[in-house]
């Protein structure tokens, strides 16, 4: 795993629900707050909405696609600042998720792996990719969807992280999983 110089990683109690474009995550997330839990949705699609309801459609928003991505890590490092670290949450998507991102926009990927090192998530969850759709906030295609996949499981793993892979299931049954690695529910 690699370190953070002079500074101290900080344990958290959230968990981490991910895996590339159109694996089922904002479902999933969605499930899991309808049974209680706390969650953070995804930040790009905060992101998307927000500037949608200006008036902007998502091809304008995400025109400069590296533009995009620096905003989407900045509002992570907000929000993760803004939660106390020993409060139950369940993330769609983590800070390493911008690493994958940034790697895919040529841009150097320093910033994200710095954001990634302040803090260390009590768990990830990749969720495994469903048959591709497009929806109103996602400008990629399939082959791209499946490489962003693979960078977002790599930048995990180069971070130490023990990735649990969940299985194309029905939304109830990929919960369930989860909460079962977790909780023993």
């Amino acid at each position: 795993m690699r370190k953070a110089r002079n500074s101290k990683i900080i344990p958290t109690n959230w968990y981490i629900i991910t895996g590339g474009p159109c694996s089922g995550k904002t479902k999933v997330i969605n499930h899991l707050a309808f049974l209680g839990y706390f969650i953070i949705p995804s930040p790009s699609r905060f992101l998307i909405d927000l500037e949608r309801s200006k008036g902007f459609s998502t091809k304008d928003i995400r025109k400069s696609e590296a533009n995009f991505q620096k905003r989407v890590l900045r509002i992570k490092v907000k929000l993760e600042n803004r939660i106390p670290v020993t409060h139950l949450a369940f993330f769609e998507r983590g800070m390493p998720d911008s690493i994958a991102y940034y790697k895919n926009c040529k841009l150097n990927p320093e910033p994200a792996i710095k954001a990634s090192l302040r803090r260390r998530y009590k768990g990830v969850f990749l969720l495994d990719i469903l048959p591709f759709e497009k929806d109103y906030a996602r400008l990629e295609n399939a082959k791209l969807a499946h490489l962003l996949h693979k960078l977002i499981q790599d930048s995990y793993k180069n971070l130490g992280y023990n990735v649990i892979r969940v299985p194309v299931e029905s939304i109830d049954k990929r919960v369930k999983f989860i909460l079962n690695k977790i909780t023993g529910f």
